[in-house]
């Protein structure tokens, strides 16, 4: 690339970096975390752990982000200084090096920038989500638990926890449905674009005449509810179940019947976690679960008043992406046309590059 050309593209990059920090605004970020930092010096602070976790955890996540803010700027003002060398030396490595390095950051930065399109009310919470088999027998509950470790890889990619509150066993192979937490900020954000019906075409591996198969999962994207949201449940509005927590093929987990399962009777929704080793907890983990379904309704309901003239509907029964297995292999999203042909690497994990796509699809939509 001529010289002329990488300071184009350094000077394009300052100022795309310029916007984002415009709109991530460090320094209010860099208050922010003198705040949490006094918070968490005080010596009372784990008297309530689960404030104390939110409190360490978004500090963590602030730090990161400024971080990385000043890693991208200090390494936009390193490459211009390579780019004077090379236009008075005529350093032909230092071009060399200016341009490798410009290619790195172009990358960062455009996924960096996705993240400022992440400004919804409840975008920066952590996500609940929920994976279910649909219409396809057995290659359907197998198809579930493919997308369930998808998921899980794409966590551990990314480092982030992921908590799994409850899982529901097919009887020949795969799941009827899992419900897990990831604990990220803007996990929500992130992952709700991945919210809709999930279509997998292959070969069946259960059927011994080895014809194609259609078969389909459903996912679901909630955020997780704080206690500033105020969903009050009352204790008539719901109906508690007990039962022995399982494993695969039904075996026993424990000998005590731990696990819960809650319906919410004025809506009809159903909610279960049988993860954890006491009722209290599992109660615990199934009402955050619960909470967050009633919040999400109540703004799907108000969004669907507000846009009751369109016909789209809620995305949930809409199919958005296409794994095929054969007689070719391609992932492709069906909103963003979005595709690539190495369907191994997005059943491991790879699907950033559909969720940054995602996102920008999403945001385009509510420009129009």
């Amino acid at each position: 690339m001529a010289l002329v050309d990488l300071q184009q593209t350094a000077d394009a990059l300052d100022h795309s970096l310029a916007s984002i920090e415009s709109v991530l605004d460090p320094t209010a970020k860099r208050q922010e975390i003198v705040e949490l930092e006094k918070e968490v010096a005080a010596p009372d602070l784990w008297d309530d752990q689960e404030h104390a976790q939110q409190v360490t955890s978004k500090l963590s996540a602030l730090q990161s982000q400024v971080d990385r803010l000043n890693t991208l700027r200090s390494r936009i003002d390193d490459v211009q200084v390579l780019l004077e060398f090379a236009a008075e030396d005529g350093d032909k490595d230092s071009a060399t090096e200016a341009e490798a390095e410009l290619g790195a950051l172009q990358t960062e930065i455009d996924a960096l920038e996705v993240r400022t399109l992440l400004s919804g009310p409840y975008d920066e919470r952590e996500a609940v989500m929920t994976i279910r088999s649909e219409a396809g027998g057995v290659d359907a509950a197998d198809f579930a638990e493919m997308l369930l470790r998808m998921y899980l890889r794409w966590a551990e990619r990314h480092e982030y926890p992921v908590e799994v509150l409850d899982t529901s066993y097919a009887e020949e192979a795969g799941i009827k449905s899992a419900t897990f937490i990831v604990h990220a900020p803007f996990a929500y954000g992130t992952l709700s674009v991945e919210q809709g019906t999930h279509r997998l075409v292959r070969i069946s591996p259960f059927d011994n005449q080895g014809r194609r198969q259609t078969s389909f999962a459903g996912v679901e994207v909630l955020p997780v509810v704080e206690e500033a949201d105020h969903v009050d449940i009352p204790e008539s509005d719901l109906r508690v179940d007990v039962f022995h927590a399982s494993g695969p093929g039904g075996q026993g987990v424990n000998t005590t019947d731990s696990a819960v399962r809650l319906t919410h009777l004025p809506t009809g929704i159903v909610v279960s976690c049988q993860n954890e080793r006491s009722q209290i907890q599992n109660k615990a983990a199934a009402m955050r679960v619960l909470q967050a379904k009633l919040l999400e309704k109540a703004r799907a309901d108000q969004e669907a008043e507000m846009n009751s003239l369109k016909s789209e509907g809620n995305s949930w029964g809409a199919q958005m992406r296409s794994y095929v297995l054969h007689p070719y292999q391609m992932v492709k999203d069906l909103r963003t046309n979005y595709e690539v042909g190495n369907t191994d690497a997005v059943f491991d994990g790879d699907i950033d590059n559909f969720i940054d796509a995602g996102i920008r699809w999403r945001r385009s939509q509510a420009d129009e």
